[in-house]
């Protein structure tokens, strides 16, 4: 008989692995919400072809037989706590619960946190070039669609008017990077975690992609393409092949070199 024996440790968990050094990851990071910015408001003083492309991404919906959007605000308005519900979500939730999703991969799953890290910046960095080639009015400022501006008239609202905001750019919708990042935080956690109600993350792009789409700041197919985008992303970047749940614990007592039968044969 002949075998041969290869250290456990050989066969560690990705995330083992040292985490990356933190100043170079927050620079990383506040760069990275900081070209999302700059980016997008770079992108301005196309308001013709925004409108235009606006009215052509609204009749290619009804012609595909997409649902209307009306429908999901109709829903909101049933009750003005309901729809200022939905416009503090819309306003206060997108960044902090991105970067809380990355501070705690950076601390539990290093990882997954690079790997998350990765996916964000690619696609957060195609997602700038689209409102240079295909500028975007969102919904609420498209007549009639039947559509209203929730955040204006019942509050918070995140956005002045158009003229005037020098934060934003509002003619880059699509893709919607409200709901890309809150599918990569589900599907982030799904992958990094192991719990058995863990596909409940999926509940952050649902409950987002609802209101996005009924306070009137997205089309349907804002976050279509946003998923698509991240789909293309994580076909590419793939995350670690175990999560922390199946690493080695730790004991507190030194470790040995267990032999690790790999084959066999007589």
């Amino acid at each position: 008989m002949n075998a041969r024996t290869e250290p456990a440790e050989a066969q560690a968990e990705p995330e083992t692995l040292a985490r990356p050094p933190l100043i170079r990851e927050f620079l990383l990071v506040a760069g990275l919400f900081l070209v999302y910015k700059l980016g997008r408001q770079l992108a301005t003083g196309h308001t013709a072809d925004a409108f235009r492309n606006a009215r052509r991404v609204w009749h290619l919906e009804r012609t595909v037989h997409l649902p209307g959007e009306t429908a999901v605000q109709t829903a909101l308005l049933h009750g003005e706590t309901l729809v200022r519900l939905a416009n503090t979500y819309y306003a206060t939730v997108h960044f902090p619960a991105t970067l809380a999703f990355l501070i705690w991969l950076y601390l539990r799953r290093p990882a997954h946190y690079v790997w998350a890290r990765r996916v964000l910046a690619v696609v957060t960095t195609a997602a700038l070039v689209l409102p240079f080639t295909f500028p975007l009015a969102p919904p609420r400022m498209l007549g009639g669609t039947g559509l209203v501006d929730t955040a204006r008239i019942f509050g918070p609202s995140v956005y002045g008017p158009p003229s005037s905001d020098h934060l934003s750019n509002q003619f880059a919708a699509m893709p919607s990077l409200h709901f890309g990042w809150a599918l990569m935080v589900a599907i982030g956690l799904i992958a990094a975690t192991r719990s058995r109600w863990r596909v409940l993350w999926l509940l952050h792009p649902l409950v987002t992609l609802l209101v996005i789409v009924g306070t009137a700041n997205h089309y349907w197919l804002d976050a279509i393409v946003a998923t698509v985008m991240f789909g293309l992303a994580l076909a590419v970047i793939h995350p670690p092949r175990h999560t922390a749940g199946t690493a080695p614990r730790d004991t507190g007592r030194p470790r040995t070199r267990e032999a690790v039968l790999v084959g066999a044969g007589r």
